[in-house]
């Protein structure tokens, strides 16, 4: 069962002596997440590693339909298929865009076989307002083993994931301490 109101704020600060990990505390939940192999930044730039320090919101997601059902939310959740990609290339119109294979350029190609992206919220980072070169795909998706370093993205555990999903709305934020 969903709680009545999803929550406005979801922080992320980062753990004491790993740059590449954070603490995520959202409501009564804190659940450790891993962060981009460069750490955080302030100047997020393409293909830097970084997560950037900000406050996005959650606009939407995707899920692997074909590896289980996804859990409830008040997200809309797109399930991925094999032609989706989404555009990482700077000084494309589609950057920072999903894009449809066949694509030539740099892109992210969204149906994973590591499963990281079985679940995978798009944040507004460089979404709602594009600048070109500014970062790309930065998701909040699940954890390698280990919660080792991203791209530059958050990323959580599954079982995590689906005790956070039904909890985050449209105008939940999502900041980067």
């Amino acid at each position: 069962m969903m709680p009545s109101k999803p929550l406005a704020e979801i922080i992320l600060r980062p753990q004491p002596g790993n740059p590449r990990r954070a603490i995520l505390q959202a409501g009564p939940l804190t659940f450790y997440a891993a962060l981009g192999r460069s750490g955080r930044s302030s100047r997020k730039r393409e293909g830097d590693g970084a997560t950037p320090i900000a406050a996005m919101r959650i606009l939407h997601g995707f899920y692997r339909r074909d590896h289980g059902a996804p859990p409830p939310s008040r997200l809309k959740l797109m399930p991925i298929r094999r032609w989706m990609l989404w555009c990482d290339a700077p000084g494309d119109a589609n950057y920072n865009r999903p894009v449809r294979a066949p694509f030539r350029k740099s892109h992210e190609q969204m149906m994973r076989s590591d499963g990281l992206y079985d679940i995978c919220l798009v944040l507004d980072w460089n979404v709602s307002s594009r600048k070109q070169g500014a970062g790309s795909a930065i998701f909040f998706h699940l954890a390698r083993s280990g919660y080792s370093p991203t791209e530059g993205c958050v990323a959580i555990s599954r079982r995590d994931m689906e005790r956070l999903l039904p909890l985050i709305g449209p105008q939940t934020v999502l900041r980067v301490l």
